[in-house]
């Protein structure tokens, strides 16, 4: 089977184009790099020439409100009129939880846009919204960074291994379309503020977390609930210790 991962070069991508080539798969990697632009159209009709499946990984390069929306709707604009000339029979697209419980938060809003997209473009389509990756701790431990102190609100946190979630994009790109969202989440859930704190300490950052209800995230407020599944969702196998075991450099 043909399968095109958008965004195949990437932090996720690359493990799942991996993963799908060990399983036999032909897999195209695109990126703008390899001639595939979802912005500007270029390259999809070739890349996508025979494809059963496309995985959608791309993300904007900017953050700012109007340009990640703008970066969202255009790219799927594309992508989707592109899938449908080309016969596509399942569009998987990776999304967070949470996107529809902050309306404050521009790029969780424009992830929604994304989703709609998908859901009336007439293509079968999985939606699979992870919690955050733990890969971003570092980054989000900087961006909430004041001063020697990290602000973070104590809502709860659920973040997910990187090979987790390639494993199951990798799963679910394989079996039939579901028309709808499947949820994926770490094993382990906790305040958010302790989470960030006990990967600072591992990584011998002497910075102190501060737990802060009013602390925002991208921009967004963080209720007790605001990002971790609210019903049911598939848990990944590595556990935040075991994570931090893997990559983080042994003294």
């Amino acid at each position: 089977m043909k399968i095109v991962v958008i965004g195949g070069t990437g932090l996720i991508g690359s493990k799942l184009v991996n993963i799908l080539r060990e399983s036999g798969h032909e897999v195209v990697a695109a990126s703008p790099s390899s001639g595939v632009n979802t912005i500007t159209g270029e390259g999809l009709a070739d890349v996508l020439a025979g494809a059963q499946v496309i995985v959608d990984l791309s993300n904007s390069p900017s953050f700012e409100e109007k340009a990640v929306l703008e970066f969202f709707e255009t790219s799927g604009r594309h992508l989707l009129a592109a899938e449908a000339a080309a016969g596509v029979r399942h569009h998987v697209a990776l999304s967070i939880v949470g996107t529809d419980r902050m309306p404050d938060n521009g790029y969780f809003l424009a992830k929604v846009a994304q989703e709609k997209l998908i859901e009336t473009s007439g293509i079968p389509y999985t939606i699979i919204r992870s919690t955050q990756f733990l890969e971003f701790l570092g980054g989000i431990a900087a961006s909430s960074a004041d001063g020697n102190m990290v602000r973070l609100s104590p809502g709860l946190f659920q973040p997910i291994a990187a090979d987790d979630v390639a494993a199951i994009v990798a799963e679910v790109a394989l079996t039939a379309p579901r028309n709808g969202i499947v949820e994926i989440a770490g094993p382990e859930r906790a305040p958010f503020n302790e989470i960030v704190a006990r990967y600072l300490k591992a990584v011998g950052d002497p910075r102190e977390v501060v737990s802060d209800p009013e602390a925002r995230y991208f921009g967004g407020r963080v209720e007790e609930r605001s990002l971790v599944p609210l019903g049911e969702a598939r848990l990944g196998r590595i556990g935040f210790d075991e994570w931090l075991s893997r990559s983080i450099p042994q003294k």
